[in-house]
Formats: C-alpha cells, structure tokens, sequence
C-alpha cells in the first residue's frame, strides 16, 4: 500500500486522493490477480487433471470429479488470497479477514458434502453396500459437520472464540432433539436394521400401512425409499420399519424356492364312494394305476378280515372319490418339473364351511420370479380345477345369474307342460 501511495505522489497526485486511490488499485491488482488464478486452475489445471483421472483405471477419482470435489476446492484459492493481502487494507483488514475466512468455512463446507458423497458412490460399487449401506451414517456426519462449521462462522463473524458457543449447547440441546427428532430416530434405526441385517437395498418388502410392496432402492437417514411393482415409489419413516412389523421377501429369495398355499372348494353334495365304473375308469389314469391296485388289495383284505357285510357301503371301508381325487393330486405335484420334490408338499382337507369343503395345496415352486411363480401355480389350478370332474366332484361357487336363468327356465318349461 505504502509503495502505491509514493508511486503515485511521484506522479504528481493529490495527497488527499492517494489514499483512496491506492485502494482502488490494490482492489483492482488482487481482483486480476484472484481472476487470473481461477482461469488458470480452470482451464489448464483442471483440465490436464480431468484427462489424467479420465485416463487411468482407478474408478474413485472419477466419482471424485463427478462430485465436482476438485471444482469446489479451486473456489478456495481467491478466498485465501483475499485473505492474504488484508493486511494492507489498515482499517478493515479485520473486517476482509473475518468476510474471507467465512466464505472460506462455507465453500470448505460444500467440499466436505461432495467429498462425504463421493464416498458413498465409492462405497456402492461394493456388493456389501447391499448389506451395509452406509448413507444413513454420512447424514449423520454431515449434520454434526454443518453444525460445527456453522458455530465457527457466527464464532468467527462475533470475532469471539468458538468455544464460548459450544459452551452453551447444552442449552439447546432441547431445541436440537425436537427439531431433529425424526433424523435422531432414523439414525437409531438405521444402525438397528443394518446391524441386524434386517433389510437391504434390493430387498422386496411389503408393509400395508403405508401402501409398500416392492423393491427397497434406497436407505436413507430418515427414510426408506421403495419401489412397488406399478413403479410407483413409497417413502416409509426407517423408525417405522423397527416400531411397526413388515415382511422381508430376501428368505425366499435365498432359499430359492417360493411357497404355493391356495384352496379349491369342493360341494359337498358331490362327495361320495367310488363305483365299480369308478374305479375302473382310475385306474386307467396313469398316475392312480398303482395305487388303485394297492389300495383295492388293502381294503379287501380289510374287509375279509372282520368279516364286514359289503351290501351295504357304510359296512367296511371303501374308496372315494375326495380321496382319490387328493392322491391324484399328490402325485400330480410330486412329479410336477417346476416343484420342489424335497420339500414340503400337502394335500389336505380343511374344516368344512358354508364354501363347501376346502382342498389346500401347499408345496413351494422352484422359481422365485413373481411372474414364472403366478404363471406356474396357474397352470398348476388349472388343471386341478379342470380334472375335478372327472372324479364326480363339483367346485363349489355361489349361484350366479346363469344359474338362477336356468332354474327359471327349468321351471318355465315345467309349467307349460
């Protein structure tokens, strides 16, 4: 500044505008000299710096350039050299020191944000970012450094020591756990779902009470992002998913197998012995030949035995058509390609209702894929469905408009005659 001011003197300038002019170069020299600096580490630092990073086969400096670290940094440079030449501005050097050290915490701070993105990106391209993801915990890290940085501005800004405000956190210790109430609890569950693998990113889950049945493609601080299978996207609170229950397809994923568990009804009123037309007709059915064969030895042997009177069918034991129809079914799945043979696999009667008496079939397909899975157990009623009458069963179904048009026709022709 002195070496300004004689300069100028020296050129005949006024005493009283030296001053004043003085400062005007100085701003304009470290303007230049910050603009000149920044073009520099611009268009030729970064540049060169951007080719070599493009070049080599190291993935994390990419995600570094991509997060734009390097970018916020060169914002640094004008700032420290502002902060350099405050010593020569005498009255306000104090004031250009505390502005240029401010914005100096506030770029640093952006530069910690992309650096605490960046690794995360580099975290992600590790199969156990499925297992462990680790943005939850940035978050958190990212708060705490915000509320550091920030205490230091208004520490720096009041020209007191940041201790002095950390001293009296304390006291807004209240404040903070109300107004970060749900990023605290999301950080708890978050640490609580990771640490007991009790979901991951991929994972299918569904939870009705907050409409979630899809693919979880996100864990963040506080929320859970899903995806449902309409494409639509769910947002569920992470304490949510500790507190309240939800179902985790990843089992079934692992396992490799899917569980089938449905019911046909059957009308009761269809159920009865078999006839000897039957059982003749059965055992031509290539999955009930041996077993009709076995089944007619055991019984009669039965019979024989107590010496029962078969003139009447109640007397002694003989075949139905249910149960005939049940082992056909059991056969039917146990020689089914697309299902387990080595798990478990039943054909049972449930409690009869006002539906007639229901069949469960529960076995577990091989292919998890929820269309193969649908398109499996289809076919697999399908048949079923189809096959029941030929063992003199009838599905049950209430009346339907068809059947009360029949009725009436039936009736209609009865009257005309």
């Amino acid at each position: 500044m002195n070496y300004i001011k004689d300069f100028l003197l020296q050129y005949g300038f006024k005493v009283e505008i030296t001053g004043y002019l003085a400062y005007a170069i100085l701003v304009l020299f470290i303007f230049i000299i910050c603009l000149i600096t920044n073009i520099i580490l611009i268009n030729v630092v970064l540049k060169i710096l951007t080719s070599i990073i493009s070049k080599n086969k190291t993935k994390w400096d990419d995600i570094l350039l991509n997060r734009k670290v390097f970018h916020r940094l060169i914002g640094l440079v004008p700032a420290i050299i502002v902060y350099i030449f405050a010593p020569a501005f005498n009255g306000f050097q104090i004031i250009i020191r505390r502005s240029a050290s401010t914005y100096i915490l506030i770029v640093l701070l952006f530069v910690i944000s992309s650096v605490l993105d960046s690794i995360n990106d580099i975290y992600k391209t590790h199969p156990i970012s499925k297992v462990r993801p680790i943005k939850g915990l940035l978050q958190v890290i990212k708060i705490i450094t915000y509320i550091i940085i920030g205490i230091v501005v208004i520490a720096n800004l009041m020209g007191e020591s940041p201790l002095i405000l950390l001293s009296g956190i304390g006291a807004l210790a209240a404040v903070f756990s109300f107004v970060f109430k749900d990023s605290i609890l999301g950080f708890i569950a978050g640490i609580q779902l990771t640490s007991n693998d009790m979901l991951r990113i991929g994972d299918w889950i569904e939870m009705a009470k907050y409409g979630a049945d899809g693919d979880v493609i996100d864990i963040t601080l506080n929320t859970v992002k899903v995806q449902n299978f309409d494409k639509t996207i769910v947002s569920i609170p992470a304490y949510a998913l500790v507190s309240d229950s939800f179902k985790n397809w990843r089992g079934m994923t692992e396992f490799g197998a899917r569980r089938m568990k449905r019911s046909i009804y059957i009308d009761v009123n269809s159920i009865g012995f078999c006839t000897p037309q039957m059982i003749d007709k059965f055992r031509s059915i290539y999955y009930l030949k041996n077993y009709i064969t076995e089944k007619e030895n055991e019984i009669k042997e039965y019979n024989q035995s107590f010496g029962e009177d078969e003139v009447l069918l109640i007397n002694g034991r003989h075949l139905t058509n249910i149960g005939t129809f049940r082992i056909y079914i059991q056969y039917y799945l146990k020689n089914h390609p697309e299902l387990h043979d080595n798990m478990a696999q039943l054909v049972r009667q449930l409690a009869p209702g006002e539906n007639g008496l229901p069949l469960e079939i529960y076995a577990f397909i091989k292919n998890t894929n929820w269309e193969h899975y649908e398109g499996i157990q289809s076919d697999i009623f399908d048949h079923i469905l189809s096959v029941a009458g030929e063992f003199g069963l009838r599905i049950f179904q209430n009346p339907t408009g068809f059947d009360v048009k029949q009725i009436n026709s039936g009736t209609s022709d009865g009257s005309k005659e």
